[in-house]
């Protein structure tokens, strides 16, 4: 069976060749802001989650989908893996249009990457797995899984050009789905 988490990789990595050859892809398949740009370009909801904006971009989500989505996939199985990144994916993209619309509904904004999806696997492992101790550059000392994930929405919220609505929405997508797979499934953890 393909591993689902080397599958996506290998699409992002695809699609950011793509786009190198022909910056115009980034265009037709972002995700738009505010809703009458959605609506121009709906499948954005999707092929959004495997544009990146430079290599930089793609090697951050990338490390953290490998890392975060082997141990998610070995807990949880490919299934409620590929829910748990899509949904979260997703989700983070709808709240992108809605709140960049409602906030700002004369902005055109476009949003591009995975974060969205990588924010929802990690806010599942802070649920299922939350004492876990993460190492994150440039931090010595290894911090809980918890404290790393939602430190790091935090940071990122704040930093200029992020989709901060696509992280909160996917880190929500997670946060449930971490719990409510734990829940139903607790004899395995």
């Amino acid at each position: 069976m393909l591993n689902p988490i080397l599958a996506i990789i290998a699409l992002n990595l695809l699609f950011f060749l793509a786009t190198t050859i022909s910056q115009d892809l980034i265009l037709d398949l972002g995700l738009w802001s505010p809703f009458e740009v959605f609506f121009h370009y709906p499948w954005g909801l999707i092929t959004s989650m495997f544009l990146h904006d430079g290599f930089f971009h793609l090697l951050a989500n990338m490390i953290t989908l490998y890392f975060f989505g082997t141990y998610l996939y070995r807990l949880l199985g490919s299934g409620k893996f590929l829910i748990i990144y899509f949904g979260g994916g997703i989700l983070g993209n709808i709240f992108f249009v809605l709140l960049g619309t409602l906030l700002d509904p004369y902005s055109l904004s476009l949003a591009i990457g995975a974060s969205g999806a990588v924010f929802a696997l990690g806010g599942a492992l802070a649920v299922i797995k939350p004492n876990i101790r993460v190492f994150i550059f440039p931090i010595p000392i290894p911090l809980p899984l918890w404290l790393a994930v939602i430190g790091g929405f935090l940071i990122l919220s704040f930093l200029p050009y992020v989709a901060w609505q696509a992280h909160l929405g996917g880190l929500a997508f997670g946060l449930v789905a971490g719990y409510l797979f734990k829940k139903r499934t607790s004899y395995r953890f």
